[in-house]
This record gives C-alpha cells, sequence and structure tokens, in this order.
C-alpha cells in the first residue's frame, strides 16, 4: 500500500486557477491608475497574507517574498524619484543637493508610489503563480473559458520547451568542457562559447519539435472539436466565494482610503 499525504491543503492550492486569476484581476486593473502610496501598500499587505497563509512557499519563494521584491522595491523608487520631472512637483522640501540638481520630496513620493504600484501589481500576480500548475491553468482555461484546446495545449507545449532548451544547453556545455573547447576566459571567449553552442542547441531544438509533433499526431491532436481530459479542474462553488470575497475586500480597501 502506498503512503498518502497528511498535510493540509492550502486554500489558494485548492482554488481553481481561474480563481486566482479573476479574485485579484480588478485590483490589479485598478492599481495601473492609482497615484497614491496607501492604496497599493494595503494590495501588498493583502497579497502577502493570502500568500503566508494559503500557500506552500519554500525557500526559494520566501527569498522572492522577503529579499527579491523589498530589492526591487528600493532600486524601482529610487530610480523613478530620479528620473521624475521635478519642474511639475512642489519645491518646498529638497533631500539632496547636488550642483544644480535638487531631489525633492515630492519626487521620491512619486517615485515611491510608482515603484509600490509595481510591487502590488506583481504581488498580486503571485497568487496564481505561486499556487497554480501551467497544465491545471490550460485545462481550466479549455473547460471553462471555452478556449480551443488547440491553443491551449499547443501553447503548453511551447512552455515546456524552455526546460528542454535549459537541460539541452547544459548537456552541450558539459561536452565541450570534456572535449577541450572551453577556448579560455575573458569576453571574447565567452562570446564564441556562445557561438559555438548555438548550432547543437538549434538542431536539439529541431529534434525535440519533431517528436513532440510525433507525439500530438499519434495522440489525434486536433482531430476533433473536443478532446476528454484525464485530470478534471472543476470550477465549485469555493471559487466563486474567493472571487466574490476578493472584490468585496478590495472595494473595501479602495473605499476606507478614499474616505481617510
Amino acid at each position: 500500500m502506498t503512503e498518502t499525504s497528511t498535510r493540509p491543503t492550502r486554500l489558494l492550492h485548492a482554488l481553481n486557477p481561474l480563481a486566482t486569476i479573476a479574485g485579484p484581476l480588478p485590483a490589479i486593473l485598478l492599481l495601473i491608475f492609482t497615484r497614491d502610496i496607501a492604496t497599493p501598500v494595503s494590495f501588498i499587505a493583502l497579497a502577502y497574507l493570502l500568500l503566508l497563509t494559503g500557500s506552500r512557499l519554500n525557500a526559494r519563494r520566501l527569498l522572492v517574498l522577503f529579499i527579491a521584491l523589498p530589492a526591487a522595491a528600493v532600486i524601482l523608487g529610487l530610480g523613478f524619484s530620479l528620473w521624475t520631472d521635478a519642474s511639475t512637483l512642489d519645491h518646498d522640501t529638497a533631500l539632496l543637493s547636488i550642483g544644480n540638481y535638487r531631489l525633492y520630496l515630492s519626487a521620491v513620493e512619486v517615485g515611491s508610489a510608482t515603484a509600490l504600484r509595481l510591487i502590488s501589481i506583481v504581488a498580486l500576480a503571485l497568487l496564481t503563480g505561486f499556487a497554480s500548475r501551467g497544465p491545471d491553468l490550460v485545462r481550466s482555461v479549455v473547460a471553462h473559458l471555452r478556449v480551443p484546446y488547440r491553443v491551449g495545449y499547443a501553447a503548453l507545449a511551447s512552455y515546456r520547451f524552455v526546460p528542454r532548451f535549459r537541460y539541452e544547453l547544459d548537456v552541450i556545455r558539459k561536452a565541450h568542457r570534456v572535449r577541450g573547447t572551453m577556448g579560455g576566459r575573458g569576453p571574447i571567449a565567452a562570446v564564441r562559447r556562445t557561438i559555438g553552442y548555438i548550432v547543437p542547441l538549434l538542431a536539439s531544438a529541431i529534434r525535440h519539435a519533431e517528436r513532440v509533433s510525433l507525439s500530438m499526431d499519434a495522440r489525434a491532436f486536433g482531430a476533433h472539436p473536443s478532446r476528454t481530459e484525464r485530470h478534471e479542474v472543476p470550477f465549485r462553488t469555493r471559487d466563486t466565494m474567493f472571487i466574490v470575497g476578493f472584490w468585496t475586500l478590495s472595494a473595501v480597501i479602495i473605499t476606507s482610503i478614499r474616505i481617510a
């Protein structure tokens, strides 16, 4: 007998992938047009709360949440602050003065708001990225949004070329290393090595594409208007409740900030 996992399923992993997209979608569209700081900060906090309590987080994902995104927010905020046209802003408080250049507090506020807006959109998008798998998303789109399965599975097959190419590139590099054709060190040698990888990688890609094409033909891909699925991805009541709850909470957050 095989052992079954007793670890409880987290909220986001139990949802249909379309629910994790439809729920944050209105908030993402609204964040594109916001200009304040409180709105993106509120949605960042909401996204982090859902990710920490509703998804399985490994070391890499924790690194993204607590190192990569905050670092990106600081770098983007500084960059946008320096690029902001200060002639249209308030000049009351200057934080930095270098020669004729002045960095004003209002420019930092605009840059920070822009950076936080981008980070909040990314954080909301991670609700789907961290909790859903590509095949389940394709199955759900085909089953519930009536997207032709030819389009969905062709896109999925193309997406799976990426890890295959990574593996093939690693094999080619090891083969060159064994044969002693690495070409030395330095930028010129690196360019030569990269050029040397192109032809074998292209040949490997063609072979892989031919195998995928033959496999799809053997399974009568595209011969019928619809296909049966081995694994169903149902859209349940809890998915609807998540969407409605997220929309309601988003409306509450936006209304509270506008009133305040």
